[in-house]
């Protein structure tokens, strides 16, 4: 598991820089850089979709990840011991990025 810390407060999964999901997934296929990479279970808090209010934040959890170019991917799961993802005033999905993304 991953410790992960992210910044995106207009996600419904975000509570006090930590998610409330068990897994996140980064898409970036193609990535060469931070900023092709984004948070794909990035969900936007006043879409119809709920607060997170009955599960606790977790620090460390499950990372799938697209990003196969990054050092920190095998077989599509990150094995970075910490990660962040930024996304500071994000109002979708591509407003986010994997800010420890690091090219092989």
């Amino acid at each position: 598991m991953t410790d992960l810390t992210c910044s995106a407060e207009g996600c419904a999964h975000n509570q006090d820089r930590y998610c409330c999901k068990g897994e996140i997934r980064v898409e970036g296929a193609d990535a060469a850089c931070c900023q092709d990479t984004c948070c794909a279970s990035f969900d936007r808090m006043n879409q119809g979709k709920a607060v997170n209010n009955f599960e606790t934040p977790k620090r460390s959890l499950n990372v799938a990840c697209e990003a196969v170019s990054c050092v920190y991917n095998d077989s599509r799961r990150c094995t970075a011991e910490e990660i962040s993802i930024a996304g500071h005033g994000a109002e979708e999905a591509g407003h986010t990025q994997c800010a420890s993304y690091r090219s092989r």
